[in-house]
């Protein structure tokens, strides 16, 4: 599913450059779940960013089925974001000016889903979230916003989920329930998974875990 080639990121920050990730290497399959893990400023989060086309690297390649990410420009990554990526952030994102059906419709809307109603109750009513659809963020809890940010997530059907510490807002109980939220809909619609965790639980629920330190891989 994807391949990442020698990637590099590196800021030039004055006399010393900054290398944040040094030449990366490795592979994630169709459907596989991968934590990706390690301390504080090891480059996880950067590395994610460019997974999912949102960055671009310094150096090296990321393949999406033999498409080079890094070669498109900012139009064709666009275009391969709405095709086939859904992201969970840490903060939820959520849009406030809308209600938790509005969120999950507007991704299915930008995607071109006819019935953006429908599926969008569907799914949010699938998170437990059913009696909830006319809330506003301010008006849901953190675990309740994680779910419509996990319905907009899956609710377009993306061929690969990334997810940026996707319990780390969250209580120990609740947290125990996004994730077996998040791998329950990974599990049915066979969606690949990865995700940056501190929560090494978490992580051991993956198939597997690349971990980083200091822009380097340690063990994948």
């Amino acid at each position: 599913m994807i391949e990442v080639a020698n990637l590099q990121q590196t800021l030039n920050t004055g006399s010393t450059p900054l290398h944040i990730l040094k030449g990366l290497n490795f592979k994630i399959a169709e459907g596989e779940s991968v934590a990706i893990v390690g301390p504080s400023g090891s480059g996880k989060t950067t590395l994610l960013g460019m997974l999912a086309g949102l960055d671009v690297p310094s150096g090296g390649e990321i393949n999406w089925q033999g498409q080079n990410l890094v070669a498109m420009n900012e139009d064709e990554r666009a275009q391969l974001r709405a095709d086939q990526v859904g992201f969970v952030f840490q903060q939820f994102q959520l849009l406030g000016s809308m209600t938790a059906i509005e969120n999950v419709m507007l991704a299915l809307e930008l995607k071109g889903v006819k019935q953006a109603t429908d599926e969008a109750k569907s799914i949010l009513t699938r998170v437990g979230l059913g009696h909830r659809l006319d809330h506003y963020p301010r008006q849901l809890s953190g675990g309740e916003q994680q779910r419509v940010a996990i319905a907009r997530a899956f609710a377009s059907k993306p061929k690969v989920l990334f997810a940026d510490e996707p319990t780390g807002n969250l209580d120990t109980a609740t947290g125990r329930q996004i994730a077996d939220l998040l791998f329950e809909l990974n599990e049915e619609q066979h969606t690949t998974l990865v995700m940056v965790t501190h929560d090494e639980r978490l992580a051991e629920r993956c198939g597997r875990a690349i971990r980083i330190e200091a822009g380097e891989i340690v063990n994948t």
